[in-house]
């Protein structure tokens, strides 16, 4: 049996990709908001994502909107398939 997929197996990893994998592909959400909803610090949350974008399974746009920064946060197809797969492995191993 393969391993669960160390990037996306730490708890708060984990609930960041289940969040922008009911988003879709081509979809994103700001940070804020999915900072809200994982009810996690932005310091923590920017950790989390950075392994996960440098695994490539997320993007993360950032963009200056009026005045203001703005991050946009999406999953790949590349984070789709590890998502999928991760999930298979862990029901095999359940």
């Amino acid at each position: 049996m393969a391993e669960l997929d160390p990037v996306i197996h730490a708890d708060a990893r984990l609930r960041a990709m289940s969040a922008l994998n009911t988003l879709g592909l081509h979809e994103s959400i700001a940070f804020p908001k999915l900072r809200g909803i994982l009810g996690m610090t932005a310091g923590n949350l920017s950790t989390h994502l950075r392994k996960l974008e440098d695994a490539g399974y997320i993007t993360q746009q950032k963009l200056i909107e009026g005045r203001s920064p703005a991050t946009y946060v999406g999953i790949t197809a590349t984070g789709v398939a590890a998502f999928e797969a991760y999930k298979a492995q862990l029901i095999q191993l359940l």
